[in-house]
């Protein structure tokens, strides 16, 4: 083995490091309450200046750990909107949306960080711009977005966007209070992921299709 290829194993082998401890840590405690210094203490680097050095500011470390859970939420996507392609049934969109994620957090074991990381991150105006730009680059999504559109009654504008905020907020608050119980070995609502799920994916769809009081 060279050693150019060892040089770049052991760099991917601390950005890993790095990544996981910040993903912990800021789900934990806040992006803006977790200095660089503890992330690195915290992923076994020497260097204080590691986690600047691989990932530069905070948002770019912020960004790195959002695409790291991406791809494999976006693989489990793609083949479920291809199946759905063409559904008039707006819980079928729905569930392109929530089974994915849900998904992903069940490959990930317990304990997980992603959910309450994504929390945080949502909750923040700074860092918020983040999460959602690299969700609306997903092909997939826009496919999921659309043709939930197809499927929904005519609403007022001003309704939509308020349910729109609404399951928004539904799906990753949830998700993240799933994780904390798990967490904390706390009881929860379901007993996995999927049935959670389930439980999201009903929500969502009745939430979407409430009366609107007039």
């Amino acid at each position: 083995m060279s050693q150019r290829t060892i040089r770049s194993e052991k760099v991917a082998a601390t950005r890993d490091l790095i990544l996981t401890a910040a993903e912990r840590l800021f789900a934990e405690h806040g992006v803006y309450a977790v200095s660089n210094r503890g992330i690195s203490e915290a992923a076994g680097q020497g260097n204080n200046a590691a986690v600047g050095y691989h990932f530069g500011t905070k948002a770019d470390l912020v960004r790195a750990i959002v695409r790291k859970h991406a791809a494999d939420t976006e693989s489990r996507r793609t083949p479920m909107v291809a199946a759905c392609a063409g559904s008039a049934e707006l819980r079928a969109w729905v569930t392109c949306l929530v089974r994915p994620a849900t998904d992903h957090q069940a490959s990930l074991g317990i304990p997980t960080w992603y959910a309450r990381f994504g929390a945080q991150v949502m909750t923040d105006p700074a860092l918020r711009p983040i999460m959602v730009q690299e969700a609306l680059e997903a092909p997939s999504l826009h496919q999921i977005l659309h043709g939930m559109r197809r499927c929904l009654p005519d609403l007022p504008a001003e309704v939509r966007a308020e349910r729109e905020d609404m399951g928004r907020q539904l799906m990753v608050h949830m998700l993240a209070e799933r994780e904390r119980a798990l967490a904390e070995n706390t009881a929860t609502p379901r007993s996995n992921w999927h049935d959670a799920g389930s439980g999201l994916i009903d929500a969502i769809t009745g939430l979407w299709l409430a009366p609107i009081t007039r």
